[in-house]
This record gives C-alpha cells, structure tokens and sequence, in this order.
C-alpha cells in the first residue's frame, strides 16, 4: 500500500465516522441545535453551541455515523439544503454572541441527490462560502477524515484549516475523478496520486495551515492547541481577520 492509499484509508477510517464521539473527546456542555427553519433536520449536520477549555464556542460538524441505518439517513455524510443552512443558521447566531466558530469535516461532498439539487443545493454551497467569509468572528477548521469538493469548501472557509495527518482533501474523491478521467471508478488509487490529496503537499503549497498528528486527539493537546489559536485570532481586529481570511482564498 503507497503512503497516499495508507492516508486514504484513513482518512475513511470507520473511527472517524462517529463525528459526535469526537466532539465529545474535544468540548464540554455541548448544546445542538436542529433544524434550519425553513424546511427541515439533516441528521448529516450536527450543529450547536459548547465550551472548549471553558471558553464558549460554536460547532458545526459532519456526521456519516456508524450504523448502515444512520449511514443511510445522513447519505454517508454528505450533507443537504437544509444542513447548510442549519450549519449557517448557527454560524450566524455565533456572530450575534461573539463566539468563535469551529467546524470539523469528515465529508465525501455534498448530496448530488436530485431533491437535494431542486432544493437549491448549489446555491446554499455558494452562500456558505459567501457568508463565512463576512462572519466576524474567529473560524477555525479541522479535517478529521475526508473533504470532498464544495460539500466540504461551504464548512471550511476559515482563518485557519488543519488536516489530521490521516485526511484528504480534494476537488471530488478519487473514485469521481478515475471515472471522469477515465470511466473507470477501479482506478481510483491512480487518481489519488494524480490529486496531490495529502496533507503534506497541501501544507506545502500553502493551502492548509498544519497537519494534526492522530494521536493528539486522545492526550488533550488539540484543545489546548485550538484554545491558544483561537485567543491569538481573537486578537486580530475584525478588518484585520477579514482581510487575511478573503486573501487566503482568492490566491488559489
């Protein structure tokens, strides 16, 4: 197995698929939140308000879940309408608070369902990545497994973005990209070579900001790590903050 298909494999890990384990590792006093106040729940989106170290946050998360039926339920964890919009719905309630924004991801890509298109898939993506880019608040991300294509970019436009040293991130998965390439979805480890998905060579080009060992998640450092980052964010004035975050993104 090459280094890329070993990240891979991890990255789709079926420990990583229980997002609420994690956030039960990570913060206290976790409040979700349901629903998007337009049409409905997406199990797919675990949303809400907690504490890291004491401090409160606000968390926005995937979900695939470990169960085939909660599998089934949140599309493996691709998210629809209505989770990007509970997803915003929560953001935009942490600006009125001045809460910090953290958001992990762990996220093959949006639904492509035909419902979830008719219901304005495309256009909620669109206004995600639009609105947290004018939220004024600290935004920090973590990459826990995968994070496919503008389902994963709609979660992730933050201050800073890290990848667990065992995550991908990509313009769509590798199976998507072998059978566009060509047609042939068993070619996806060919394709993953090709993507450039790892985490290493995205912190070399300046698209992500740190890679996360595994094991920092268990020993308590991660929150210690995400407190520090998320005080010195909140020392930045608001023009400041903006103005790097819109940077960050319009290089690529």
């Amino acid at each position: 197995m090459s280094d890329t298909e070993s990240i891979i494999a991890g990255a789709r890990s079926d420990r990583k698929a229980n997002m609420a384990d994690i956030i039960d590792r990570l913060f206290s006093d976790f409040f979700e939140m349901h629903g998007d106040q337009v049409a409905g729940d997406d199990p797919a989106i675990i949303a809400g308000l907690a504490k890291l170290g004491g401090h409160p946050v606000a968390l926005v998360a995937t979900q695939k879940g470990n169960t085939l039926e909660e599998r089934m339920a949140t599309h493996f964890g691709s998210p629809e309408p209505t989770g990007y919009r509970k997803a915003l719905r929560v953001m935009e309630t942490a600006e009125k608070l001045n809460f910090p924004i953290i958001t992990l991801i762990n996220t093959p890509g949006a639904y492509p369902g035909a419902d979830a298109e008719a219901s304005g898939q495309g256009q909620m993506i669109a206004q995600n990545i639009r609105q947290m880019l004018k939220l004024k608040v600290p935004i920090l991300t973590l990459i826990v497994g995968e994070a496919g294509s503008g389902g994963a970019l709609a979660l992730a436009c933050s201050d800073e973005i890290w990848m667990f040293e065992n995550s991908m991130y990509s313009i769509l998965s590798p199976e998507g990209f072998a059978s566009i390439m060509w047609k042939d979805a068993h070619l996806a480890d060919k394709a993953a070579d090709l993507m450039r998905l790892t985490p290493e060579w995205l912190l070399e080009q300046h698209a992500i900001h740190r890679i996360i060992p595994e094991d920092m998640l268990a020993d308590g450092s991660l929150q210690t790590a995400m407190t520090t980052t998320l005080e010195r964010l909140s020392q930045q004035s608001v023009e400041q903050r903006l103005t790097r975050r819109a940077a960050f993104f319009r290089k690529f």
